[in-house]
């Protein structure tokens, strides 16, 4: 039975918006997976040392894969679309971001990979194209749904659905 995954794609250098595309694409080819739905696209206010406001979507995915190796499969696809990291650095621009949010209703705590995604609920641009997927959907360490943590969000960071 495959895994239900959601993972959150954002992109603020070059074409924003394309590049949320291709990732969505390329997330869709890996072997025994398939985007089962995805959201809008959002525009976002950047937190940390970013400039340029962030193109954001969720999607949600049916997968075989471990949550280790789709955490592997999601990093070689933003290392081919060009995404540089600088060790130290955090929530700088980048080509492509790839998170991923929630595995099932799995709690995992290691040291490269915590599910749920540990900042999922206090970010307004996840949580609105999550919302828009599952907003009935339970946050499985805090017991409430996606909408709920969406109402009640404490980030004051500009967003905006992206149309055409």
């Amino acid at each position: 039975m495959p895994h239900q995954v959601f993972i959150g794609i954002g992109s603020n250098l070059g074409d924003r918006k394309a590049n949320c595309q291709e990732a969505r694409a390329k997330l869709n080819e890996l072997e025994n997976t398939r985007v089962v739905a995805a959201s809008s696209y959002y525009e976002s206010e950047p937190h940390g040392n970013a400039k340029t406001w962030f193109v954001n979507s969720v999607i949600q995915l049916e997968t075989e894969f471990s949550p280790a190796d789709l955490l592997k499969q999601t990093k070689k696809i933003e290392d081919a679309m060009g995404r540089k990291r600088v060790k130290g650095k955090r929530w700088g621009s980048r080509v492509v971001d790839l998170d991923i949010l929630l595995f099932n209703n799995e709690i995992l705590n290691k040291r490269n990979l915590k599910l749920p995604h540990p900042r999922m609920a206090k970010r307004r641009f996840v949580l609105a194209p999550l919302a828009e997927l599952a907003p009935q959907l339970v946050h499985p360490g805090l017991n409430q749904s996606i909408s709920e943590l969406l109402a009640t969000v404490d980030d004051n960071k500009g967003i905006r659905m992206m149309f055409g």
